[in-house]
């Protein structure tokens, strides 16, 4: 997991094809805010992005998740949101593919957590559990986000 802010790119240390990425002018927080909800997929491609309104709510009651084969950018454009997370593979744990590669982890351990601002972002790569959209001390609010898939074959050190 990779953790930032589009307006300190550079702090975040990313590998230089998700650098690239972010630092699009279109991905710019100014730009992510002005765009359309929808999903947005650039001609040529290999990655998309997704952007919506949600409403927050209390992690007990949402679910968490993991990828096999796509890596997670989560960026808050407006609101706030914890994203709680584990650092251990979870693709060996109980789960059930409820859409194509999205997992549900049966019974997650979660033992971290970020609370997201506007600009923040998180990288989640195959594996590693997330659970996105938990409300900041339990309070359900709404939060714009803008949700990058791109594929593991982008990366040059794929995990």
């Amino acid at each position: 997991m990779i953790t930032g802010n589009l307006q300190c790119l550079a702090l975040a240390t990313l590998p230089e094809e998700l650098y690239a990425l972010l630092a699009r002018p279109e991905c710019t927080l100014e730009a992510l805010r002005a765009a359309p909800d929808g999903r947005w997929h650039p001609k040529g491609a290999d990655w998309f992005c997704t952007i919506t309104d949600s409403d927050t709510a209390p992690m007990a009651t949402r679910h968490t998740e993991y990828h096999r084969r796509w890596l997670d950018i989560q960026v808050v454009l407006t609101g706030e949101e914890i994203i709680r997370y584990d650092v251990v593979d979870a693709r060996d744990t109980a789960a059930e593919e409820r859409k194509p590669d999205l997992w549900i982890v049966a019974q997650p351990q979660l033992r971290q957590q970020l609370h997201l601002r506007a600009g923040d972002f998180a990288v989640f790569a195959p594996g590693e559990a997330h659970q996105a959209l938990c409300a900041v001390n339990d309070r359900p609010a709404r939060v714009r986000k803008a949700v990058f898939k791109v594929p593991v074959e982008m990366l040059r050190r794929a995990p």
